[in-house]
């Protein structure tokens, strides 16, 4: 087994949802060793055509990269391993939200402007454990670099990646956009893709038990989203927002609560943040189409949660 390869033990916590042969495509060549090529290209940022020869055809490692991206089943890994976590209860539903910028090399340019081709793997019943979130149809991209995630901020070229973490500094869910895109324009979109399913019967849990964030997230329809579904959170107040309430006096409502001492833990979202970013494949971006990139994170966040 070479450095970062999975585990037995972890094999085994992912073999159960990995797709399976209908007996028409022909076989899949063995998912461990492309799944070890894939987290050796995702944890050392190397170029797909130089993978090591033990991990098979570098170009079988990334169809097969860019198949479970675009087929979400990098996001349905991810939520069956959370789900033995909750199952376990390990989660920690203290949950926090912040965003990070991410460097696109310049290799991330230059994709096509069209959207990506459907996928072929695509199929509502050729996973077990797939029926937890509806097949897309075709992946997000296209329609040139804003479509696929890529923008331009004060860092240069660069995209940015929203998430969510729980207690133990580990990925939740993840949301890619162009690096300028603001923070709070992403939060409803975050919180509602965190999907945890049962073992055994029952809804998914999406609802956090408490939640955090930075001044980036003060804003009215953030709030009321908040108390609509009954999340209690913490939030400091922006210094003009409390200018102008101040402004109103009597008429400005009552000031938002702020709990000082739970704002102090929001640091988990920031370890996460860290933890993912010592993938170099996402600490800086090398995948041209959108969907792709958002498949390397996840695979990182996976690996988070098989190792902590």
């Amino acid at each position: 087994m070479g450095r970062g390869d999975l585990s037995d033990a972890e094999w085994e916590r992912l073999r159960p949802f990995l797709p399976v042969s209908n007996g028409r495509c022909g076989r899949w060549r063995d998912h461990r060793q492309v799944i070890d090529g894939i987290l050796h290209r995702v944890r050392t940022g190397v170029q797909w055509r130089d993978l090591p020869e033990r991990f098979g055809p570098w170009k079988t490692v990334y169809e097969r990269h860019r198949l479970w991206s675009a087929d979400g089943t990098w996001e349905r890994l991810l939520q069956q391993v959370q789900a033995a976590a909750d199952a376990a209860g390990e989660i920690d539903w203290d949950v926090s939200v912040d965003s990070t910028i991410v460097r696109a090399h310049q290799h991330a340019a230059g994709a096509r402007s069209q959207p990506p081709p459907a996928s072929k793997g695509a199929t509502a019943q050729g996973t077990p454990g797939r029926n937890a979130v509806a097949e897309p149809a075709r992946p997000p991209g296209g329609g040139g670099a804003g479509g696929e995630g890529l923008g331009r901020s004060r860092g240069g070229f660069t995209s940015k990646l929203h998430l969510s973490a729980d207690g133990r500094c580990r990925p939740l869910s993840l949301i890619v956009t162009p690096g300028q895109r603001a923070d709070c324009t992403q939060f409803i979109g975050v919180l509602e893709k965190i999907r945890v399913p049962r073992t055994g019967s029952g809804r998914p849990r999406k609802k956090p038990a408490r939640l955090a964030a930075d001044k980036a997230y003060s804003n009215g329809p953030i709030r009321r989203y908040l108390r609509r579904r009954g999340i209690r959170h913490t939030i400091p107040e922006k210094t003009d927002s409390q200018a102008a309430r101040l402004r109103k006096g009597s008429h400005g409502g009552r000031p938002p609560g702020f709990d000082a001492e739970r704002y102090k833990k929001r640091n988990t979202v920031e370890r996460a943040i860290n933890r993912l970013k010592h993938h170099r494949a996402v600490a800086t971006r090398y995948d041209k189409r959108g969907y792709v990139f958002l498949g390397t994170a996840t695979a990182a966040a996976i690996t988070i949660w098989l190792r902590t």
